[in-house]
């Protein structure tokens, strides 16, 4: 393990601390989702502008949703988020099971804020029955706003975001430039009680740098 190496080098606090390896492949595992999720909501925007487009050409929501899904095929490709979840949309339609419902279920199971309100407009807008195509207009274009605020905040942070990562490994290449350059050189921060205090007083400040910089780059719209 890299952190009881690089603060202590010692065998025993190296067991101690493998419990707490698991924290990182759920770390990774939480990056994953949030990728794959900003993924679905940018595949999502323009689902919901193709199938505006198509209500608005006088399809009904049914048929819209069949329009769609040939276009999002053509833009994402079959194996895309977007297409499984409207080609599901499709399915569930061909066994008359009511479209708000199946839209509700998307926005469950996908967590997304903005498909779950897409479900709770078109829901009321179903029910209204009077304009569904511009209400729909209406209500796509804002979500498409708001997402496109969020990608632009994520396009200003990805270089904040590379330069931390940089910062993350900086003190454990200093570290080893150091050890490289003049062996022994750490030698009192590992064997002594002071040495190790200091140490592990340096890795809580370097955890805490790395928790309040990815709270900062954590912006929510």
């Amino acid at each position: 393990m890299l952190i009881s190496y690089v603060y202590y080098r010692n065998l025993k606090i190296f067991f101690c601390l493998l419990p707490f390896g698991i924290i990182y492949p759920w770390y990774k595992k939480k990056n994953l989702i949030v990728r794959r999720l900003e993924k679905l909501s940018s595949e999502f925007k323009e689902g919901i502008t193709v199938l505006s487009s198509s209500l608005t050409a006088g399809y009904s929501i049914e048929n819209a949703f069949r329009v769609s899904l040939d276009e999002l095929r053509l833009l994402y490709g079959e194996s895309s988020l977007i297409v499984r979840e409207f080609q599901y949309i499709v399915s569930q339609l061909g066994m008359n099971r009511p479209v708000e419902q199946l839209l509700f279920d998307f926005g469950k199971r996908s967590g997304l804020e903005d498909i779950e309100n897409f479900a709770e407009v078109f829901a009321a807008a179903k029910r209204s029955g009077g304009g569904l195509s511009s209400i729909m207009e209406h209500t796509a274009g804002v979500i498409r706003d708001r997402m496109e605020v969020k990608e632009e905040i994520r396009t200003m942070t990805a270089a904040r975001r590379f330069e931390q990562r940089i910062m993350n490994l900086l003190p454990y290449l200093i570290v080893f430039y150091i050890e490289m350059a003049s062996p022994g050189f750490f030698r009192q921060m590992y064997t002594t009680g002071l040495g190790r205090i200091l140490m592990t007083a340096c890795l809580a400040v370097y955890l805490s740098a790395f928790a309040i910089a990815e709270k900062i780059l954590d912006i929510e719209i």
